[in-house]
C-alpha cells in the first residue's frame, strides 16, 4: 500500500509527483489531492508479461481523476465526475507489459476538506476472448461449465484458496452481474487473506465466494472442495466438484503418479 499526502508538497510547485510500485497488485492512497501524480507501475519481475491492468477504486473516491498513459496521451480510466462505484472495475491493456504509467489529475477545489483518491489495482498475465470487461477477463477460472480432471487437479495446486464446506446460501446481484455463495467451511486448506473466517459466536467457519451471474449457481445438499483466486480482497470460484468426486480423481491420479503436487487429505 502507498499512502501520500498534497499538503507536503510545496505550494509554488509546479512539478508533478511521481511514484513507483514494484508489486504486481495493490493499493494507493492519496489524501488532499493537488495538482498531479504520476503512478508508474513497474514489478520487480522483469520476465513476467502483464498483459492487463486492472483498477478498482475505493467507494469513496474523490478529489481526482485517474488517466493512462499511451504513446505520450492521456486517455480517461476513472473520472470524479462519474462517481465511482464500489464494485466497478476498470481493466485495460498494458501496451508495455513490464511499466504502465498512471496519471493522476487533482479536481479544482476552493477548500481544504478531506478528500481521498483511492484505489486499488491488479496486474494480470492471463488472457481471454471474453474482452477487456473485469468480471469475464480476469476470471477465466469462472466460465460455467464444470472442470475437467487436469484442471481440478492444478486447482488444488494453484489457487489462492482450497476449501472443503458446504453452501448456505446464493443470493445474486444483477446490476453488478454477480453471485455470492456464502460457504461454511469444514477445512481450509489453504486460503491466500482471511477470506474464510471463524465466526466467534458459533465458531463454524464461513466465507463468501464470488462468480459470475451467468452461471446460474443454485443452493444445492452436500460438500463441494471450493477452489478459485482472489481479486481485489474478492474470493472468486474456480473449479468446485463435489468433494466425494474430487477424492476419487485425486486417489486416481495419485496411485497413476500423475498428481502434479501433493494434497493434504486429512
Amino acid at each position: 500500500c502507498c499512502l501520500g499526502s498534497g499538503l507536503s508538497w510545496e505550494p509554488r510547485s509546479r512539478a508533478v509527483e511521481q511514484v513507483h510500485l514494484r508489486c504486481t497488485e495493490g493499493s494507493l492512497e492519496w489524501m488532499y489531492p493537488a495538482r498531479a501524480l504520476r503512478v508508474v507501475l513497474e514489478p520487480n519481475l522483469s520476465s513476467a508479461r502483464h498483459t492487463t491492468v486492472c483498477i478498482k477504486p475505493a467507494s469513496d473516491f474523490q478529489g481526482a481523476s485517474i488517466y493512462v498513459e499511451r504513446a505520450g496521451q492521456l486517455h480517461l480510466v476513472v473520472s470524479e465526475a462519474g462517481g465511482a462505484r464500489p464494485h466497478h472495475v476498470s481493466c485495460f491493456s498494458a501496451h508495455t507489459p513490464q511499466r504502465v504509467a498512471l496519471f493522476l489529475q487533482a479536481s479544482p477545489q476552493r477548500d481544504i476538506s478531506r478528500r481521498m483518491a483511492s484505489f486499488q489495482y491488479e496486474l494480470l498475465s492471463n488472457q481471454s476472448p471474453a474482452g477487456p470487461d473485469f468480471k469475464k477477463m480476469a476470471l477465466v477460472e469462472a466460465m460455467c461449465r464444470p472442470c475437467d480432471d487436469v484442471e481440478l487437479l492444478m486447482a488444488i495446486c494453484s489457487s489462492d484458496f482450497v476449501v472443503k464446506g458446504s453452501i448456505r446460501n446464493v443470493s445474486h446481484d444483477s446490476e453488478n452481474h454477480m453471485s455470492q455463495v456464502d460457504v461454511s467451511a469444514q477445512k481450509v486448506y489453504r486460503q491466500k487473506n482471511r477470506i474464510f473466517h471463524q465466526d466467534e459466536a458459533s465458531g463454524e467457519w464461513q466465507g463468501p465466494v464470488r462468480t459470475l451471474l451467468q452461471c446460474k449457481v443454485k443452493k444445492g445438499g452436500g460438500d463441494f472442495l471450493f477452489t478459485g483466486n482472489e481479486h481485489f480482497g474478492e474470493a472468486w470460484l474456480g473449479c468446485a466438484p463435489r468433494f466425494k468426486d474430487f477424492m476419487f480423481i485425486y486417489q486416481a491420479a495419485r496411485e497413476r503418479g500423475a498428481n502434479p503436487c501433493e494434497f493434504q487429505l486429512n
